[in-house]
Formats: C-alpha cells, structure tokens, sequence
C-alpha cells in the first residue's frame, strides 16, 4: 500500500500529484495506493479514476486512515458528516473544530530540524487561495501539547520549526485568545529547545511584542518570513489583504533595525489578474529597495471556486512568465550580496545530511572532516557559500 498525502494550491501541484499516482501505478501495478490531502478534498472525483487508487480521503477524514485500511474498514469512523461512496471517504472540512496531527516522532527526511505543526485552517478570505476550502477554519494546538512534543524531541534535535497554515492566528481559537508570542515565551521558559525556527507568519501578525522577542532571545533563530503576494495597495484590495504596503514595510524595516544579520523573506505573487504593468513596477521597486534577503515568487495559477478565476482580465502565460524571471534574477542579485557582507561573521548553524543551515538561515557548505547531522556548530562564515568551524 502507498499512501500519497496531496496538494492542491496550484494546477502543477494537481498535475504532480497525479504524474506521481500514475508513477507508483506503473513501477508496482499491484499496490493499493490510498490518496489523501487537499486534492483529494477538493476533486475526489478525480483520483478516483486514476488506476490503482483504492482509496481516496479527504482532510475531513485523514487521521481516521489507520482503521480505514485494517481488514474491516469502516468500523467506528463514519460520522454524520462522512460521505462515503465506494472508495471515497469525505466530509465537511468546516465541521472540524479541533486540530487533528499525528505524534511528531522524528524528523523524517530532514534528519535535523523537525517541522511542528501547531495550527491548521485559515479564516482569511484572500480571492486567490482555494486552501480554506480545503484545510478548514483556524484552529490551534493547546500550548500543553505543543510543550509535550517540544520536550519530546529537543534531546535529539538542535532546532525544531514550527509551522501551521496561518501560524500568526496561533491561540485566538483557544479558551483565552493567548497570542502567538506567548506561547513562544512559555515554549523558552518551560523547555530546553535549543533553536527554535519559526515558519511564515502573515504582515498583521508580526506584533511589536513578537519582533521583540525573536530578535532579542538567542535560541530564536533569526530569520523572519512575511507573506508579500504583492507591493501594489489595488492589487492587495483586489486580493483581499488585510493590509497595504507602507504597513508591509514597516515591519520589515523594524526586522533589519532589530536584526541586521537576519534573513527576510517573502512569498510574492505575479500575474494576478488584471495586473497591470505599472502594478508590477511597485513590486518590483518595492523588493528592490526593501531588506529582502530571499524570495518564493508564484506565479498566479486560477483555482477553480476562487472569486480571482472567474475574473476576466487574466494575464497571459508569457507575461507572467517574464515577470517571474524578473523578481528571480532581482532577489539573485540582492541573496548574494547579503551573503557576500556576512564573510568573516560567525553564526550557530545546525549540520545536516550535506553542509549546515546557519540560525539566520543560510544553507552552507562546511570545511574539513565531515560532521554528522544534527549537531548544533558555531562557523565563521567564507566565500562562494563555504563556512569553517570555530
């Protein structure tokens, strides 16, 4: 049996989910193959018909998967909401009140930096993302649970990540709204993590207090990640946004003040629809004159359901195709110059299967004897991306 945990926030993401459904099929015709995530909640239909699917579960239904394969399926997992047809087991994800995630028991593929996940959904309602349609309303761990996994794998890993699909809206579904700084604060007074990173967090959830805290406390690593999508305040509004770009910018500008080795990222959109080109002139200028350190630049992809695909004005291929060069070569440039004025400056870093992740998150590759992974080192930093051990 292979199970394939899917997504679904872009049309390649579909078409590679599906090129890998086929793969599995082809390389092992007779393994039951059981899809799950996001596609599978969003088009069951489908992969369904994709052959060798046995099995297709939705978000609604994804922790239930260990008694739907056991030999008498079923058994005490249907609900009032379960909706279940042949090979099909699905449900109302906005039913689902509580966050549901497995045990973290090692670090998988990444042998030194699990990723905790302590909050799932989004209330957000940007024009452009299917993914609360598919992942639910925000929900939140209860920080007792986030503590327990913390304690659990802190002895063997240097750094863990933690991560949810709006990080930022951490305990405001909790009895008490505790705040996402909070939980931090309870995180480096009640265990002994030694590095603790800190996934993408939205423009309005960067509170002064939350700045505070990572840029003064050491085992925070530094390393600030700040959805962008765009620097245009009508293609924001066109969005849905819940904040401009004079706002966008203030909080970076008090990140690099705070933190002047840090590194600052942002994911940025191009293409949305009726983008025009002076539109993408502010972004553009915009990153080139902000303390980006490294960008994940999409281009727009139309999700079907999403108010922004059934816009008229799309952008065509080529275009988007051209501006996403432009942003791509832009933050090249601006990666490497902020890489080329750390040399000589020492960092903690974490060594990984290949090299090491330094605390302001720059992959390097470490001189001399080999070093095993998961071993926090401090390096002094060299050219063309090498780093030596001090």
């Amino acid at each position: 049996m292979v199970v394939v945990n899917t997504c679904t926030v872009t049309v390649e993401a579909d078409r590679d989910a599906r090129q890998t459904i086929n793969r599995i099929h082809r390389e092992n015709p007779d393994a039951e193959i059981l899809v799950t995530g996001c596609y599978a909640q969003r088009r069951p239909e489908d992969l369904s018909a994709l052959p060798g699917v046995r099995w297709v579960v939705g978000n609604s239904h994804k922790t239930e998967i260990g008694e739907l394969v056991q030999p008498t399926p079923l058994v005490g997992i249907a609900n009032a909401h379960a909706d279940y047809h042949g090979a099909v087991l699905l449900g109302d994800i906005y039913q689902q009140r509580a966050l549901l995630t497995a045990p973290i028991l090692d670090a998988g593929q990444d042998r030194s930096r699990p990723n905790l996940k302590i909050q799932d959904g989004c209330n957000n309602l940007c024009t452009f993302c299917i993914i609360p349609s598919v992942r639910g309303y925000s929900r939140s761990a209860t920080a007792e649970y986030v503590l327990e996994q913390i304690r659990g794998l802190q002895d063997e890993y240097p750094e863990i990540v933690l991560t949810g699909i709006n990080l930022g809206r951490w305990g405001r579904d909790l009895d008490g709204r505790p705040r996402f700084h909070q939980l931090l604060e309870r995180i480096l007074a009640e265990t002994q993590v030694r590095k603790l990173r800190i996934s993408s967090v939205e423009p309005m959830d960067w509170s002064d207090e939350l700045l505070r805290l990572v840029a003064s406390e050491p085992r925070i690593c530094k390393h600030i990640h700040i959805p962008l999508q765009s620097a245009s305040d009508t293609v924001l509004k066109r969005m849905r946004r819940r904040y401009r770009a004079r706002h966008y910018a203030s909080r970076i500008e008090q990140a690099r003040e705070r933190m002047p080795h840090a590194s600052i990222g942002a994911d940025v959109m191009v293409g949305f629809p009726g983008e025009t080109e002076a539109e993408f002139e502010q972004t553009r200028r915009f990153i080139e004159e902000a303390p980006f350190t490294y960008l994940h630049v999409f281009t727009y992809s139309a999700r079907e359901g999403t108010p922004a695909a059934s816009e008229p004005d799309q952008i065509p291929k080529k275009v988007k195709k051209e501006r996403n060069r432009v942003l791509r070569e832009l933050i090249d440039k601006k990666h490497a110059a902020f890489r080329a004025s750390l040399v000589g400056q020492e960092f903690d870093a974490v060594t990984l299967d290949r090299g090491a992740l330094t605390d302001n998150f720059l992959h390097v590759r470490l001189q001399g004897e080999p070093i095993p992974a998961a071993k926090l080192v401090r390096v002094k930093l060299g050219a063309d991306g090498a780093a030596s051990l001090t």
